[in-house]
């Protein structure tokens, strides 16, 4: 249970509810939840409104701002349009000062946005229709992943077992490239994830896979890539200095793949993901 007593005042709402947060109910961790990742939205509803859109009870809503220490929703809720009132009016006035935590933050961001514009500009969507279209018709897809694409692959690779593809990714070293290549059949695809190109073996070992007459692809940080060379399809970033700008943009390629995959063969990822989480209900409650 939740101990609404001794609450301390200087906490924010968002402190005061992560705090509570494992311990509160369904109803309440629903709310909570909304709250922190829908907290505009909540700042313009009343009580029974947001209750309306959790389809909750508006008492719910009421006891449980009183639980978080406040003496009601509409005190809560002052809290949060206080927020959205410095997030829309003061901050951006402390943006434009760039020797500032505000003006760095903002620098960085408006940096990502335009990579991610120019690689939205630049990505050839043929290419993309082409690679979706491999992983449809290959038995087994495998990744070459080098470090910095790892969280990438890994993304890549839980969005494809949603949809009942067969997929793994090999290890990066020079043997196990070679074992990876030696025991992959021609109705295998090798797709290639690379940021900057840090593991040079990942090229030659798409090559060495074409001259075999493995089907190839290639997701990479820039264009000019060594595996650019080497792959059938490819997929590339526009070209950027900093190596977090690319990590960002291979993973916004790779979310672009998954939701043109998900239209695709919408009838494989229909009810997977519900289907998980039914089947991880049971598997965390097996014992209890």
């Amino acid at each position: 249970m939740i101990n609404s007593y001794n609450m301390d005042e200087t906490l924010t709402y968002e402190e005061r509810i992560r705090r509570e947060r494992s311990g509160m109910s369904k109803s309440f961790a629903k709310l909570a939840d909304y709250l922190l990742d829908s907290y505009i939205e909540s700042a313009f509803m009343t009580a029974s409104e947001l209750a309306h859109t959790l389809d909750l009870d508006a008492a719910t809503v009421v006891r449980f701002a009183q639980t978080l220490g406040y003496d009601g929703f509409p005190d809560l809720q002052r809290e949060i349009r206080q927020r959205v009132l410095k997030e829309m009016l003061v901050r951006p006035i402390q943006a434009k000062e760039d020797n500032s935590v505000a003006g760095v933050v903002g620098n960085a961001l408006k940096e990502l946005t335009l990579a991610l514009e120019q690689t939205r500009l630049s990505l050839d969507v043929d290419a993309v229709a082409r690679l979706v279209e491999k992983i449809g018709a290959a038995r087994r897809i495998i990744l070459l992943a080098e470090n910095p694409a790892q969280a990438a692959a890994y993304n890549l690779v839980q969005f494809l077992e949603q949809g009942g593809f067969a997929v793994y990714i090999a290890r990066p070293g020079v043997a196990d490239l070679a074992r990876t290549i030696h025991t992959a059949t021609p109705q295998d695809l090798l797709i290639a994830l690379e940021v900057n190109g840090q593991a040079p073996y990942i090229a030659a070992a798409l090559e060495e896979a074409r001259q075999k007459g493995l089907a190839t692809a290639a997701i990479l940080g820039a264009a000019s890539l060594a595996s650019a060379r080497a792959a059938e399809v490819v997929l590339a970033a526009r070209a950027h200095p900093s190596l977090g700008v690319g990590i960002t943009s291979i993973e916004a390629i790779i979310y672009a793949l998954s939701q043109l995959l998900r239209w695709r063969f919408a009838e494989k990822f229909s009810g997977a993901e519900q289907a998980i989480a039914r089947l991880s209900e049971r598997i965390q409650h097996s014992n209890d």
